[in-house]
């Protein structure tokens, strides 16, 4: 029997959107429920739908309240980004350094984390707080045991260290899932940090988009990898910050391919799906304009197909040891 693995990567509202549209291409081009997966990784947004399913929310109940047209049986999902601090801009953060530890650290040890990682500890301390992601979480897991169908690895980054920490893996810090998710998704700058045992964490996104190298060495057969923020065609913006938004977007996909070969490494098939050109085109350059949603999960349910579909049009790239759907 097939043993596969699930990662689904940061990317903020319009993110999440188009990670639904890609479950669902999923499932159909695969013909496997994702609920099923026996591995299950989730960083910022991607923690949120990797709760989700993991607590039993089918893939189609998610796309259904993207799309605003939920059926009576679905879970609850009570989530507005406006109302709960994920609108298209932040609230002013506060005057204060978001990490002066992480910035004596790196100072001190600049070769031990990224740049990425070294200038979340420079921007302000974000103020948003994340009672939304509580309240959804709470809808459908109204208990603080985490589910275990299968038990969702939760990623967030300690932002007095910055160090990846693995919520949900043995080992890893007791937090109650809703706490997790809302550490996960706490994007320095925007959101407060999240403290737990303690220690304060923000999004898991900050180290590492999807994190794809934790399923390494797990005794699975594939691994399916999803990464809003990661992609291998793009478009050609004309804005500033559309070129600026690209840039960071081939820095970040970099670092996923070096991920996807330490997977591969180890002896998992991997396959990787990301926004492509038209995807790209309805994001736009803010990942947290809401207004976008629809647009962005329609069209990913039809890129994403397409990508996926078994038929010779999935691309498989030899330049790469592993299949990149596009």
């Amino acid at each position: 029997m097939t043993r596969r693995g699930l990662v689904i990567g940061a990317g903020g509202v319009l993110g999440f959107a188009w990670a639904a549209g890609a479950l669902k291409a999923l499932e159909r081009a695969e013909g496997f429920d994702c609920r099923d997966v026996d591995a299950l990784v989730g960083t910022s947004a991607g923690s949120i739908l990797a709760s989700l399913l993991s607590c039993g929310a089918p893939v189609d109940s998610i796309v259904r309240h993207q799309q605003g047209i939920p059926a009576p049986e679905d879970p609850v999902v009570d989530y507005d980004e406006e109302v709960d601090g994920a609108g298209p801009a932040p609230p002013w953060p506060a005057f204060a350094l978001g990490s002066p530890g992480l910035l004596w650290r790196a100072a001190r040890h600049p070769a031990s984390m990224s740049p990425m990682v070294a200038l979340s500890g420079l921007v302000p301390r974000g103020r948003a707080a994340h009672t939304g992601v509580r309240r959804l979480i709470g809808s459908v897991l109204p208990c603080e045991d985490w589910p275990d169908r299968p038990r969702p690895w939760v990623v967030a980054m300690d932002y007095a260290s910055g160090e990846r920490v693995v919520f949900g893996r043995e080992g890893a810090p007791e937090a109650p899932l809703a706490d997790a998710v809302s550490a996960s998704c706490a994007v320095p700058g925007w959101f407060a940090p999240i403290r737990i045992g303690g220690r304060p964490y923000v999004d898991g996104g900050t180290y590492s988009t999807a994190s794809a190298d934790l399923l390494a060495g797990c005794d699975l057969d594939e691994v399916y990898v999803l990464t809003p923020m990661a992609s291998f065609a793009y478009d050609a913006p004309t804005s500033f910050a559309g070129k600026l938004e690209r840039r960071v977007r081939r820095s970040l996909t970099a670092q996923l391919l070096r991920e996807a070969e330490v997977l591969r490494a180890s002896g998992t098939r991997v396959t990787l799906l990301g926004p492509g050109p038209e995807d790209l085109t309805a994001i736009g350059p803010n990942l947290m304009d809401a207004r976008r949603r629809a647009s962005v999960l329609e069209t990913s349910l039809r890129t994403s197909w397409a990508a996926l579909r078994p038929e010779p049009t999935t691309r498989r790239l030899r330049s790469v040891p592993f299949d990149i759907a596009g």
